[in-house]
């Protein structure tokens, strides 16, 4: 693969009008009915605040000269308009921000999805400059932050690995600026600095998604997570097919036995400087590289999106790089359970009991349900080693697509935890809902030759991710507050590109992780 080109990121306090780019990117909204606001073919517009000097310089007729090409103002419209000298950049972008709020500048997820579709649009471009609606109250952090991740998420471009050059695919932006009162506001400095981390973080995630499944097995999986964590300063330990055994991690092994790549456990940790505030984190990351089912074998349609099924991994391992570069006060280790599920003489089956980590006893009912196993030996190992808070994503079950769509995952465990992942999540724009955990989901789980058994047969596929929680619950110490966050839809968008996510891997819930471990930094 040829690796495509990185974007830079800065600040400029410069007039809009006079910055020497390829394009300037204004915000337009979309007024329907409002008086004095420029009619269009498809309703009115209504020019964005950091817009006034290039409205100026088109003498009071840019929002006519938009109407005219067709803009409305929708959330994630992009029009372009040559300026024909009327400002220094040749090219005028205008990206929809939907109706102007009343009272209060565009919501951060507004702004961050404007700014990646704008950034993608305008691929191949060498420089280009955003002038955004930014606040000037305690909300401007926030909205700064949302526009420098939405423009280095939505220039991400996976380098693939076509072997012929391909003309039509440009280059992402190679440098982006953004337009704030001043540059030197160290507030502000501070904003990009978290962005390039978090985002770098959140770009490397969606590569290892995006990487081939033949190119990216247990193995080199493991070995390229722990070369990027020890680059970063991070402390790495990886478990082989002979130490899990010696270890006991019976439900990794059965998962990956069916396999010639043999599984691994990554663990890494990241120690405060100073000790940190007392509090322990651990997250952990389901890394099923490809998943068939095993004997269980999944529908041949769409199975080659299970390359994606270790997107919960990809996501830890990358969030952990962020912590490392932005080192917040709280001790944290992610726990990362790398295995390749296959059907062969040698797979687990249906009717085996596996012996956990734990020490539990699993009747095995469908091999298909392989990340709650590898998860299951995870969270207990991150519970022998001591923890406060315990957050494990994973692309679990079809059943958080069907009760939630692509957009929203699930989240299951300890009410105040599940809580909190939801308010984290909507204030980085990864939503997660709360779901229960029902008694009878419980019950149904029970088996008559082991301790649990691994699905509950009696509903079948009915409350499937509700299943997959209270299974992992079984495997949390009583201690620990908990929250299993499943992202099957969020972790891989199958669709055309839209705001700041591209096709394939999303990242997601890499922002919502590091946001939690700083606030668990700052609020314990």
């Amino acid at each position: 693969m040829t690796s495509p080109r990185t974007t830079n990121l800065s600040l400029v306090d410069t007039d809009p009008a006079e910055l020497a780019v390829d394009a300037i990117v204004i915000g337009v909204h979309s007024q329907p009915g409002e008086q004095g606001a420029t009619s269009g073919l498809a309703g009115t517009l209504l020019l964005a605040s950091g817009a006034e000097s290039i409205a100026v310089a088109f003498d009071g007729k840019l929002t006519e000269t938009l109407a005219l090409l067709g803009a409305t103002g929708g959330p994630g419209e992009v029009i372009k308009l040559a300026t024909l000298g009327t400002v220094t950049a040749p090219l005028v972008v205008a990206v929809g921000l939907g109706s102007e709020p009343t009272g209060a500048a565009p919501a951060p997820e507004t702004l961050r999805r404007a700014a990646g579709a704008a950034v993608r649009a305008l691929a191949g471009a060498p420089k280009v400059a955003l002038s955004m609606p930014l606040p000037d109250d305690a909300d401007a952090p926030a909205a700064l932050r949302a526009v420098a991740e939405g423009a280095l998420l939505g220039g991400y471009r996976f380098a693939g690995y076509k072997t012929r050059p391909q003309p039509t695919r440009r280059e992402p932006v190679a440098e982006v600026l953004i337009a704030v009162p001043d540059a030197a506001d160290p507030a502000a400095q501070a904003e990009i600095t978290r962005a390039q981390a978090v985002a770098g973080a959140v770009r490397l995630s969606r590569d290892w998604v995006n990487t081939a499944p033949n190119e990216l097995r247990p193995p080199s999986f493991a070995d390229a997570v722990a070369a990027a964590a020890r680059d970063a300063g991070l402390g790495v330990e990886v478990l082989d097919e002979a130490a899990l055994a010696a270890g006991g991690y019976g439900g990794i092994i059965a998962v990956g036995q069916g396999s010639e790549a043999p599984p691994r456990l990554v663990k890494l940790t990241y120690t405060p400087q100073d000790g940190g505030n007392g509090k322990r984190v651990a997250l952990v990351g389901k890394g099923i590289t490809f998943d068939t089912g095993g004997i269980s074998i999944k529908p041949a349609q769409g199975m080659w999106e299970m390359k994606s099924d270790m997107a919960g991994a990809a996501a830890v391992g990358a969030a952990m790089l962020a912590i490392a570069a932005l080192k917040p006060a709280v001790a944290v280790s992610a726990y990362l359970p790398m295995a390749e599920n296959m059907p062969s003489g040698t797979s687990y089956r249906p009717g085996d009991v596996i012996s956990m980590f734990s020490g539990k006893k699993v009747e095995v009912l469908n091999t298909d349900a392989e990340g709650r196993m590898v998860l299951a030996d995870a969270i207990a190992r991150a519970c022998s080693d001591g923890t406060d808070y315990l957050f494990e994503t994973s692309t679990l079950t079809g059943g958080q697509v069907i009760a939630l769509g692509k957009r929203v995952a699930g989240v299951m465990g300890t009410p105040e935890l599940c809580e909190r992942v939801r308010t984290v999540g909507d204030a980085v724009g990864e939503p997660a809902w709360p779901m229960p955990l029902p008694d009878d989901v419980r019950k149904g789980m029970d088996s008559d030759v082991a301790d649990i058994s691994q699905v509950n047969a009696g509903m079948d596929r009915a409350g499937h991710m509700l299943q997959g929680g209270v299974f992992l619950r079984e495997f949390v110490a009583d201690d620990v507050a908990w929250a299993h966050i499943d992202i099957a839809g969020p972790g891989y968008h199958s669709g055309e590109p839209t705001g700041y996510w591209t096709k394939g891997g999303t990242g997601v819930p890499v922002r919502t992780l590091v946001q939690l471990v700083e606030d668990v930094a700052v609020n314990g």
